[in-house]
């Protein structure tokens, strides 16, 4: 009977594990690069996810506070927007194992790219690239503590 008991509660461990590693909602929130370069908000919006650019050390003037415009936009209209702010990751869809099909867009190049996202161990993937997503890079989140 303790060896059932015992089984049980291991059981059910493993079964919430999993559950929150794969529990769609669990991208929702504030997020910081791990090398505390930027911060971002993911949040929901309709059917898919989206993150506003919070800070970062690339999109704000040397004294570390005020944004830096945004120059590099191929919009011309949009350049004189602040970065700190903007919604630059959209369109991010859960399919049941990760969040697919996004667009990022990189105020200092100017350039947008598709991504996706994985949560695994606490930890958020965001992969950036070009047509595939071998030609890409990852960086690693972790939720950000106020």
């Amino acid at each position: 009977m303790k060896t059932v008991k015992i089984l049980f509660v291991l059981m059910f461990a493993i079964t919430a594990k999993l559950q929150a590693q794969t529990n769609e909602k669990n991208i929702v929130g504030i997020w910081e690069s791990d090398k505390k370069d930027v911060r971002m908000e993911f949040f929901k919006d309709g059917d898919h996810y989206s993150a506003k650019l919070l800070w970062g050390n690339l999109v704000v003037e040397k004294d570390g506070v005020t944004s830096k415009k945004d120059t590099k936009n191929p919009d011309k209209q949009l350049r004189n927007r602040d970065i700190i702010g903007i919604v630059s990751l959209t369109g991010l869809k859960w399919n049941g194992k990760e969040y697919t099909d996004g667009k990022i867009y990189d105020p200092p190049s100017g350039d947008t790219y598709t991504c996706k996202a994985w949560i695994e161990d606490g930890k958020l993937s965001l992969r950036g690239y070009l047509g595939i997503s071998l030609l890409g890079k990852t960086v690693t989140w972790h939720k950000y503590k106020l």
